[in-house]
């Protein structure tokens, strides 16, 4: 954190051509994007750059097709024709051996980087190829940014000049903001199956946060460590001295009431009961109703709220409530809000909350490594570059 990088908006690139990276790995059904939301992320900085005069050459994977290999199924051809409409400009789906001379104000989308042999080891030769593209080159996608891949990192280091787009630029300074010097009181909100795939993200932000809400599996295991029976409830045994350990760290509260089933069936009732009252043959699906409130007033109290992961079986409409419950109170809260992670942007939709999330983030794996602490490689490189006056 807190590292020194060129943006593009710092920089003339009127006549210039730009190659950009963007996250447009959309989702498709037989050929159609089934939704485009990562393609509208990227416009503002593919509209900036036809607006300032530049020839855009963008570069996206799509899916984990065979590297080196063609296959029509992975191919970015719906989403040249989606960034066409869109943009209101033909966008030419291209090879990269047959990359046409673009004059400024002219678009093209490089075909699947995912094809290209050399890409996911980070192949000089492959980064080369692609940095010759250019005058610059704009890493605009933080979703991809914990790779150090070809068309993420190596790229940044033969290209002429390298920077961060307004998107990764916005990601970086909104989580700059949450983990630097938080508002305090920080609170932050981890869900998920298990401890040991958020172990250290809690690490962390059992040094940074003031209190850590817990859900999901990872509660469960929270709730045994403290001594209550879950009954049938997923967690993790052999994790309960590290939960113990990290409570002793950071303020995590326990859920006084919660929500169980017998089984995760769409019609299965669900039942309230005490913490210290859950039966032998019962799972705990989310956390109560008189959890969800005092939680709701903890984040309505609260300066700083980083939220990743739901607090139960929010698919599930009946053991959702508590991840509405505490949705709603993030959405009105006066705290700077940032969420990330696939579960809780699918939980920010559900429940029609998005408006009121400071900052949603575009990236998973990014953005837990971010909050861990972690260097992200294509971050890291465009420090480097900017070091060198590239």
């Amino acid at each position: 954190m807190g590292q020194t990088i060129t943006n593009m908006a710092d920089l003339e690139i009127s006549g210039k051509r730009l190659l950009i990276r963007e996250d447009l790995n959309v989702p498709l059904s037989a050929g159609k994007i089934t939704s485009d939301a990562r393609i509208r992320a990227a416009l503002p900085t593919l509209q900036a750059a036809v607006e300032a005069g530049a020839a855009t050459l963008i570069m996206s994977h799509l899916g984990r097709p065979t590297e080196g290999e063609f296959d029509a199924a992975f191919s970015l051809a719906p989403v040249a024709a989606r960034l066409g409409e869109l943009l209101g400009r033909k966008v030419a789906l291209v090879e990269l051996d047959q990359v046409p001379d673009l004059v400024p104000g002219d678009v093209a989308l490089l075909e699947n980087v995912r094809f290209l042999n050399g890409e996911k080891a980070d192949c000089d030769e492959l980064a080369q190829r692609l940095g010759a593209l250019c005058d610059i080159f704009v890493m605009d996608a933080f979703a991809t940014a914990h790779r150090a891949q070809a068309s993420t990192h190596g790229v940044a280091r033969f290209a002429p000049t390298a920077c961060a787009g307004p998107l990764l630029a916005g990601e970086l300074q909104a989580l700059e903001r949450a983990l630097s010097e938080p508002a305090r009181p920080m609170l932050a909100i981890v869900g998920g199956a298990k401890v040991s795939t958020k172990l250290d993200v809690l690490e962390s932000l059992a040094s940074l946060a003031d209190g850590i809400i817990v859900g999901g599996g990872i509660a469960n295991t929270f709730v045994a460590a403290a001594g209550y029976g879950v009954g049938q409830s997923l967690y993790e045994p052999d994790l309960l001295d590290t939960a113990r350990r990290i409570a002793d760290k950071v303020a995590v509260p326990l859920p006084v009431d919660v929500m169980v089933g017998r089984s995760m069936d769409a019609d299965e009732p669900a039942v309230v009961r005490g913490i210290d009252q859950v039966g032998e043959d019962e799972k705990i699906l989310d956390i109560g109703p008189e959890t969800a409130r005092q939680f709701a007033e903890r984040l309505g109290a609260s300066g700083t709220i980083l939220w990743n992961g739901p607090v139960g079986v929010f698919e599930i409409d009946q053991f959702g409530e508590g991840t509405r419950v505490l949705a709603e109170a993030i959405r009105d809260a006066d705290a700077f809000s940032i969420a990330g992670g696939g579960d809780t942007l699918a939980a920010i939709d559900k429940y029609g909350v998005r408006e009121g999330v400071s900052y949603i983030s575009t990236g998973g794996g990014a953005f837990l490594e971010f909050v861990e602490g972690k260097t992200l490689p294509a971050v890291a490189v465009l420090a480097e570059t900017a070091a060198h006056g590239k």
